[in-house]
């Protein structure tokens, strides 16, 4: 016997609300703390001014380093006596490094939350940074490195970035660094920059029943034995598009596909164009129905995926394609992929795509911020880019609220398909001639 039954409708969407944002100076250092009534798990999150932008020029992986070198015991305690204490509590320390911070965080159920603060505090102001260690960590991470440079990728974003930011600049190049500049690196190096960086207060973000915790104690227990003032955070770095278009060819003989990486410079995360921004981006290829994805993909056949759109930190932004393409076909990919990006430059997106994308974003934002741990890294957002405590109280209607007109100009001003660098990572000896026929700019050709 067979049923059949009718599919039931969507229902209603449920209000969201973003809990209300508590701040607090505590010892020199800040707190930020969202109440969430009723939950069990509680999250602190320390963040520190460091990211990788910090790094001095030719140590870059510093960042990457000491945050695996942080689980190595500390000044009271091996690393065996460590790990026993942290997971006593039922947690783990988790870290995070991107261009802006550095953060350190620690779940556990609400009870035990002052007592993994006090852990995590430890092992970040007083790691025991034994030489052997910081070694094996070391070269650990460039062991991993290698291993990951030797897959199509990371050569070409490497490549895509220096051209974007200059590689002079530390924000020209790889976030983590690269298997030489990790390789580098040696243990006084480390010590120098844990001396310089993270004795400093910083901020203690912390989500989960407040009238269960003391923030007071806290951040007394994260903020111990710190000191320093506040340092420049910098401005938005002016970043100009260039003249012209430029394509770089990243030479690997024999590879069977080409892997490609277009962009340009685009606004700082802060920007106030950056929910119409955001948007274009998922229209154009931030989504499976993007218009890059349904041309590449589903009209052409020329790939598995293609993937666009605008990320930002604190201090600068980029537009990047991402995408991997048979050899035969990377010249047509590349000229249909520029061709779609001038397409929504110059013409804008229409009600019924932009109708997907307001209802994908703001669903999927409902959707994530749903977790202590999530609340937590929402926080250390406002923290990091100077963000209104009710920025994301209002992101939803912003995102639902966004027109038309506001969308397509935000495509308009913020995307430069004349201006776009285009890597190619394959076999140059098989597609140079094709991308030079395709005249969408200069070529470089560089090798590994």
């Amino acid at each position: 016997m067979t049923l059949i039954t009718t599919r039931p409708g969507a229902g209603a969407a449920r209000p969201y609300r973003f809990p209300q944002v508590v701040r607090r100076g505590v010892a020199g250092g800040q707190v930020v703390a969202a109440h969430l009534p009723g939950q069990t798990l509680a999250v602190a999150l320390l963040l520190i001014d460091v990211g990788a932008g910090r790094e001095p020029g030719g140590k870059e992986g510093l960042g990457a380093v000491l945050a695996k070198a942080l689980e190595e015991g500390t000044a009271q305690r091996d690393a065996t006596a460590y790990a026993l204490a942290i997971e006593a509590l039922g947690t783990e320390l988790v870290t995070g490094l991107d261009w802006d911070s550095f953060q350190v965080s620690v779940q556990v159920p609400v009870d035990r939350l002052p007592a993994a603060v006090a852990l995590l505090a430890e092992a970040v102001r007083t790691p025991r940074l034994d030489p052997d260690d910081v070694r094996r960590v070391r070269d650990d991470e460039a062991t991993a490195l290698r291993m990951d440079w030797a897959n199509p990728g990371p050569r070409a974003d490497a490549a895509l970035r220096a051209d974007l930011f200059g590689a002079e600049n530390r924000w020209g190049r790889p976030l983590y660094g690269d298997p030489d500049s990790v390789a580098a690196l040696d243990v006084e190096d480390v010590r120098v920059f844990h001396s310089e960086w993270f004795i400093r207060p910083g901020t203690l973000v912390v989500a989960g029943d407040l009238d269960r915790l003391d923030l007071d104690a806290l951040g007394a227990a994260a903020f111990a034995g710190t000191g320093g003032g506040a340092v420049d955070r910098g401005g938005p770095i002016a970043v100009a598009p260039r003249d012209g278009r430029r394509i770089i060819l990243v030479d690997r003989p024999g590879s069977v596909q080409s892997t490609l990486r277009l962009g340009h410079p685009s606004p700082h995360r802060a920007h106030p164009d950056h929910v119409p921004t955001t948007l274009a981006g998922t229209v154009l290829g931030g989504a499976f129905t993007s218009r890059l994805n349904h041309l590449i993909r589903e009209v052409r056949g020329y790939t598995y995926g293609i993937r666009g759109d605008f990320a930002a930190s604190r201090r600068f932004g980029r537009f990047a394609v991402a995408s991997g393409v048979q050899t035969a076909v990377t010249a047509p990919a590349l000229v249909e992929a520029v061709g779609e990006i001038t397409r929504t430059q110059e013409t804008g997106v229409t009600e019924e795509e932009l109708a997907v994308a307001r209802s994908w974003r703001a669903g999927q934002l409902s959707v994530e911020l749903q977790t202590p741990r999530a609340i937590a890294a929402a926080l250390a957002t406002l923290v990091v880019h100077d963000l209104p405590d009710d920025y994301h109280a209002r992101l939803r209607e912003e995102l639902l609220a966004a027109d038309v007109d506001g969308v397509s100009a935000a495509a308009a001003t913020h995307l430069h398909p004349e201006s776009l660098t285009l890597v190619v990572e394959g076999d140059a000896a098989l597609i140079r001639d094709e991308l030079v026929a395709t005249d969408l700019g200069e070529i470089v050709t560089t090798t590994p």
